[in-house]
C-alpha cells in the first residue's frame, strides 16, 4: 500500500445510515482488495453509510502494511489480527512514523468499521455471519451472499474470479464481480469510495426496476431466471458509469456462487 494522507478528509468513520435511507430493495456489496485496509474498506465504510449492506475482504496470502522501510513491511495473518491490535502496535513501535504516513488514521477508520481484516479464500459463501452483527453493514447480509464484488485492482479481481470457478458453483447463484482499478492510497481510495456508492446506486435502480416486473420472491431468491432481466443490464449500467467516471478503469464478468 502507498504511504498514506494523515488527513483522510471525506473518509473519516460516520454511523451506519448516514444518508436518509430510502427504505425498499437493497442489492448486497462486497468490496475486495489485497489486504482488506484502504480500498476495500473505504468502499466498505461508504456503502454502508449510503445504508447498503455491505462486507469486504482481502485476497492476499497475509496482511502487508508499510513499515519503516520498503523491505521491512509490517506482516499480519488474516482472519486472526484484529485492527485495533495492529494499531495498538504500530503505535507501540514508532507512533510519529506511522501517524504520518496515515496508517494509524486507516486502522482506527478500520476498527470502527468491522473486528478485523477477512480473507477471500478462506470465506465460506452462504455461511450465516453471526459473528458480525457488529459490523457496519452486517443489516442484510446476515445469509452472507453478495449480489455484487467489487474488486479494487485486476489482480484481486483475477483471484476472485478463479476462485468462484474453483469453488464449482454449489448455490447456482449469479454474481456479478466488477473490478474498479483505484490506486492504493487514501486519496484515491476516498475518491474511489465514492464512485463505488455512484456504481452501487446505479445497479440498485435498475434491479428495483427489474424486481418489480418478474416478482419479489424469485428476485430476492436470487434465482438465475429471475435475475436475467437485471443481469442483462449490468453492462449498459457499467458503461454508464465509465463515462461518468473515465479514469477509473472497470471489468465485469457475471460468474456463480
Amino acid at each position: 500500500m502507498d504511504v498514506a494522507s494523515e488527513n483522510m478528509g471525506s473518509s473519516t468513520p460516520a454511523p451506519n445510515g448516514q444518508r436518509q435511507d430510502e427504505s425498499g430493495f437493497k442489492l448486497k456489496f462486497c468490496t475486495v482488495c489485497a489486504s482488506n485496509q484502504n480500498r476495500s474498506m473505504e468502499g466498505h465504510l461508504r456503502l454502508a453509510q449510503a445504508n447498503y449492506p455491505v462486507i469486504s475482504f482481502g485476497t492476499g496470502s497475509l496482511v502487508r502494511l508499510p513499515g519503516p522501510t520498503q523491505t521491512q513491511p509490517n506482516v499480519y495473518k488474516f482472519n486472526e489480527t484484529s485492527y485495533d491490535s495492529i494499531y495498538r502496535e504500530l503505535e507501540a513501535k514508532d507512533p510519529r512514523l506511522y501517524r504520518a504516513n496515515g496508517l494509524l488514521n486507516m486502522l482506527g477508520r478500520n476498527r470502527l468499521i468491522k473486528w478485523g481484516p477477512e480473507r477471500w479464500q478462506d470465506w465460506q459463501v452462504g455461511m450465516p455471519r453471526i459473528k458480525n452483527e457488529k459490523d457496519q453493514g452486517s443489516a442484510g447480509l446476515e445469509g452472507g451472499v453478495p449480489d455484487v464484488v467489487i474488486t479494487c485492482e485486476e489482480r484481486c479481481w483475477d483471484a476472485v474470479v478463479d476462485d468462484l470457478l474453483n469453488r464449482g458453483s454449489p448455490l447456482n447463484r449469479p454474481v456479478h464481480v466488477i473490478n474498479i482499478d483505484i490506486k492504493d492510497n487514501h486519496q484515491d481510495a476516498s475518491i474511489g469510495g465514492g464512485a463505488i456508492v455512484d456504481l452501487a446506486d446505479a445497479l440498485n435502480k435498475a434491479a428495483v426496476e427489474e424486481r418489480e416486473k418478474v416478482g419479489a420472491s424469485g428476485f430476492d431468491a436470487g434465482s438465475a431466471a429471475s435475475r436475467a432481466s437485471f443481469d442483462e443490464r449490468v453492462p449498459e449500467v457499467l458503461a454508464e458509469w465509465q463515462e461518468r467516471w473515465p479514469k477509473l478503469p472497470s471489468t465485469w464478468t457475471l460468474s456463480w456462487f
